[in-house]
């Protein structure tokens, strides 16, 4: 209790003397000061709505989160979604030449809150616009999880062998608007021109595309099956690479010149989907790694709680520690016989293959290896 006392005294005394110091302080520069009741709120001057060019083709831009279509409000000092068409248009007035803009917010997210109900959401929001009239959307999604709402949207729209009735580009940026180096302002724009002026769908790849920067450098943008690419660097502007083949397609931007540098494939088109296959959100997958921490334990409880699903991330070719070569590892032994008795009960139980970023058709030959753009 002394001590405490002790340590409670010199406090307030430290506080007194800082106090007096500030006091000095503000009779010194200061020469008056109002105390204010309310923070005022500062009002922006919206100014003029520019209406847009009704011949140009309709585009939807979905806005879910990101920093893609944010900007600073300087009441507050936070950072908030940019999601009225003209204030976008008034950002990137690019955009006014290339498509009539109708902007819809679905959520302020980040990517790593998104759940199978915010696809569904996403998958609705793309079926409306089409109804609607556009001939393509545009999802202004966060970067980490981007390439899985990607996967997402194609395999919703073409899963069951169909291909959407227009384009579906989700795109992100790496850096914020506000920063000089943002590839915000690219990414957007070949988004745009891509879902506006791109090739129809034909259902395989290009059921829904990634669209990000080539590299490092400004001008070119590439297109990435959505399906098939992922994002394997933290901070890059090229941080998106297809996976184990090449990109769609590019869109390359000098200036007020926008073009598709693209090959047509050759796939005949899907028959067009009248609606996209919505996610069963009630479906729990438990999901693991294969690696000397994966116990029994784990999975026995994975088990126990009733998921419909374990999804193993395995090693090589899909292995797991299920062997005891040293007999000296009696949980390998768990681990395997716990797996049989579940599949043999009718548990679903799915392997990734093989989570390795480089793949070679000779593991002794270095020069034969292919990262996940697909380059040697």
């Amino acid at each position: 209790v002394f001590r405490f006392s002790a340590s409670l005294s010199a406090l307030v005394a430290s506080f007194f003397v800082s106090f007096v110091a500030l006091s000095a302080l503000v009779d010194a520069y200061v020469d008056s000061f109002e105390v204010l009741e309310h923070t005022p709120h500062i009002e922006e001057d919206a100014g003029e709505i520019e209406p847009q060019d009704e011949t140009l083709p309709l585009v939807h831009l979905i806005h879910t989160g990101g920093t893609i279509a944010s900007k600073v409000d300087y009441a507050t000092g936070a950072v908030t979604a940019r999601f009225d068409p003209h204030e976008l248009l008034d950002a990137v007035p690019e955009l006014r030449k290339i498509a009539r803009i109708r902007a819809v917010k679905l959520g302020n997210m980040w990517s790593d809150d998104l759940r199978p109900r915010h696809w569904n959401r996403m998958l609705k929001a793309t079926e409306e616009a089409f109804a609607e009239g556009a001939v393509g959307c545009v999802i202004t999604h966060g970067t980490d999880t981007l390439h899985i709402s990607s996967a997402a949207m194609s395999y919703g729209w073409a899963g069951q062998g169909g291909r959407p009735p227009g384009r579906i580009v989700l795109t992100g940026s790496q850096r914020s608007p506000d920063r000089g180096s943002s590839d915000a302002t690219e990414n957007l724009i070949a988004s745009v021109h891509w879902a506006a002026h791109g090739p129809p769908p034909s259902g395989y790849r290009d059921s829904s595309v990634v669209i990000v920067h080539a590299s490092s450098s400004d001008g070119r943008c590439s297109v990435l099956p959505g399906c098939a690419c992922r994002k394997y660097h933290s901070s890059r502007r090229d941080a998106f690479k297809p996976i184990n083949q090449e990109a769609l397609a590019f869109v390359d931007i000098d200036g007020d010149s926008v073009n598709i540098d693209y090959s047509p494939e050759a796939h005949d088109a899907r028959v067009e989907a009248l609606a996209p296959k919505q996610f069963d959100e009630s479906i729990r997958i438990a999901q693991f790694i294969s690696d000397p921490h994966l116990h029994p334990d784990q999975v026995q409880g994975a088990i126990d709680a009733g998921f419909d699903a374990l999804l193993f991330h395995g090693t090589g070719l899909g292995h797991l520690p299920i062997s005891d070569p040293e007999e000296d590892s009696l949980e390998n032994t768990r681990l395997r016989v716990m797996l049989e008795d579940h599949i043999s009960e009718g548990g679903v139980v799915v392997m990734v293959t093989n989570t390795c970023l480089l793949y070679t058709s000779d593991a002794a030959d270095e020069e034969d290896s292919v990262d996940l753009g697909g380059r040697r």
